[in-house]
């Protein structure tokens, strides 16, 4: 779900909880809703990711959040990036 949507649905109250998830050296952002678990994707619908917890945090506080649960079970900060 790209962002104008979450937006609309945190505006609405429709998002329960927020986490931001490590994976590697990423990461990525799962809301939690009554239909079930989105991810934010970009507008072409890949996931959106990012390269520090900072700008994950900035994210979620933009699209109107105060608090987020932060899962770093599989942060590996040092971890390198294949290049596809």
């Amino acid at each position: 779900m790209n962002e104008r949507m979450l937006k609309a649905m945190v505006a609405a109250g429709a998002v329960k909880k927020i986490n931001i998830i490590a994976s590697g050296a990423r990461f990525h952002v799962v809301a939690n809703t009554p239909n079930g678990a989105v991810t934010a994707e970009t507008q072409k619908g890949k996931v959106k990711t990012w390269v520090s917890l900072d700008a994950a945090a900035k994210w979620v506080r933009g699209l109107g959040i105060g608090a987020a649960h932060v899962n770093l079970t599989h942060w590996q900060p040092g971890q390198r990036e294949l290049s596809v």
